[in-house]
């Protein structure tokens, strides 16, 4: 019985697809939808002209996802020259340059697409070194967790967990990209249409809703990574050179006219300058105005580590105003986290010289 009405939704997906005239169509599998495929279709009818108005054929036809323009996620083929982007055939190791995680569907449209997307956005050409840092950072941040959602890799080795003795101490998983779009899936016991039409329909536009969903999330991380992160590079960078002339070890960084996202960037300038002495405090006012009050944030030991290289004093932790200023023998303090990774003064010159005495 599943058997027939699977034939009779694959029928009317080929009348659906003969009747569409010259559109161009995507092929996908249908039945039970993941992230990775969901986002390979938004990147390339959201950010590809050739497909902005292609038809969506979902399918597991061969006969049908022949007539498509281009396939992901199905087919068991991976070949570009065809446009043609499956990965679970045994034969595929494909991965990301200088990446160990095996592609998905998401990862293969975005390794043959995403440096088109990216120029588009950035109005600079493909092999730019722009386009690329941006290729390669949104790469890492986001569609790599896809890729090892889809292939069953785990984030932590396994075996290295167990050896160690360490256990989760709750659930993360209904936060993960994988999970988000999971959910719309219909549940097991929701009534399936009898027309098979109708079932494929509402299929579809769970699909689609899914599809949309996710790619909102990757347009998000496309416009900071164009917009403010790569921007910010140019400022942290003049910051990293200036370092001598606040400490002579450069082992205080002022970012002078307003904060901006400087972990990444400033992970990277140290490993492009291996002899350079590391920062361990980063100085930057809380907004562009002449009378902003001033930040000390201590770096991390790795970007998203809890541990500083060199946290703030531990007789100033927890301490605020007045009582701060005396403790720390600093005047105009505002606060010192209880966690010593981050403090405040009202003016730069106090910040200075609370990282100053930090030092010592």
């Amino acid at each position: 019985m599943l058997r027939t009405f699977a034939l009779k939704m694959a029928e009317n997906a080929a009348k659906r697809l003969k009747t569409d005239g010259g559109l161009v169509a995507i092929g996908t599998h249908n039945g039970h939808f993941h992230a990775d495929e969901a986002l390979a279709v938004y990147m390339l009818r959201k950010h590809i002209p050739t497909y902005a108005n292609a038809k969506l054929v979902r399918t597991r036809d061969p006969k049908l996802l022949d007539e498509c323009d281009i396939v992901v996620d199905v087919g068991g083929e991976y070949e570009p020259s065809r446009h043609r982007y499956d990965h679970h055939q045994r034969t595929f190791s494909t991965t990301f340059p200088q990446r160990a995680t095996k592609l998905s569907s998401a990862g293969l449209v975005y390794m043959h697409f995403g440096k088109q997307i990216i120029a588009r956005r950035l109005s600079q050409p493909e092999d730019s070194e722009q386009v690329g840092m941006v290729w390669n950072k949104i790469y890492l941040s986001f569609v790599e967790a896809l890729d090892a959602h889809d292939n069953g890799i785990s984030v932590y080795d396994a075996a290295g967990l167990a050896a160690a003795g360490l256990e989760k101490r709750f659930s993360d998983g209904g936060f993960t990209l994988g999970a988000m779009v999971g959910r719309l899936n219909p549940n097991w016991n929701d009534p399936i249409p009898e027309d098979p039409v109708a079932a494929q329909e509402a299929e579809d536009q769970r699909f689609e809703l899914a599809s949309q969903r996710i790619g909102e999330e990757f347009d998000r991380d496309l416009d900071y990574y164009t917009s403010a992160w790569l921007p910010a590079r140019e400022v942290v960078a003049d910051a990293f050179s200036a370092r001598s002339e606040y400490d002579a070890g450069g082992r205080i960084m002022v970012l002078k006219k307003q904060s901006a996202p400087w972990k990444d960037h400033l992970y990277t300038l140290e490993e492009q300058n291996p002899e350079a002495g590391k920062p361990l405090y980063v100085l930057y006012p809380e907004k562009p105005t002449p009378d902003a009050k001033w930040r000390i944030q201590c770096v991390p030991v790795t970007k998203d580590s809890f541990q500083s290289r060199k946290p703030l004093p531990e007789a100033w932790r927890g301490f605020r105003d007045e009582e701060l200023d005396g403790i720390s023998g600093v005047p105009g303090c505002v606060f010192v986290h209880a966690a010593g990774f981050i403090g405040g003064n009202k003016t730069f010159e106090g910040a200075l010289a609370m990282a100053q005495k930090a030092l010592l």
